[in-house]
């Protein structure tokens, strides 16, 4: 019921006392030859699909078109989901929900406008799809192979540490 002050506080009570989980949101980006958009972040070494972190209460698909558009200076309009990833806890970290977008494919315009922008990336390139999985960390190949799949059968997945269930 509307106004209720007593269930608002008693749900807020346990809002507060209920887990909260961490959200990964990445891209699939492709260029007209198929290539795969990978990205080296300044802050850690290898590459990485686009994307990154959730904010406070962002939702996974505002949150990875910020961080293109932060990252890259690339502005997504239509997001296509793929798949979402359960981590398990690991390391000091609690566990996470990893999402996949498909941001299509850009035109050669396009990525000849992409610049590194906010310091967290120091370059970008697209690589063939063959040369980019073995770049990726493992856990996000494992998600990169499963939303590349999903390209191709259009079956969203549901993943487990990287496995599809």
């Amino acid at each position: 019921m509307p106004g209720d002050l007593g269930r608002d506080a008693y749900l807020a009570e346990g809002n507060a006392k209920q887990a909260r989980k961490r959200a990964a949101s990445d891209a699939l980006i492709r260029d007209e030859d198929g290539r795969l958009l990978l990205v080296n972040p300044t802050y850690k070494s290898g590459w990485d699909l686009p994307g990154g972190m959730a904010e406070d209460n962002e939702p996974p698909e505002d949150a990875v078109r910020r961080e293109l558009r932060e990252e890259l200076g690339l502005t997504i309009v239509s997001l296509r989901f793929l798949c979402v990833d359960w981590v398990e806890p690991h390391g000091p970290w609690d566990d996470l929900l990893g999402f996949v977008f498909d941001a299509g494919v850009l035109s050669p315009e396009q990525a000849a406008q992409l610049e590194p922008g906010d310091g967290e990336i120091s370059e970008y390139h697209f690589f063939e799809v063959s040369e980019a999985l073995p770049l990726l960390p493992d856990r996000q190949r494992a998600r990169a192979v499963n939303a590349l799949q999903v390209l191709e059968d259009g079956v969203p997945r549901y993943l487990r540490n990287g496995v599809a269930l």
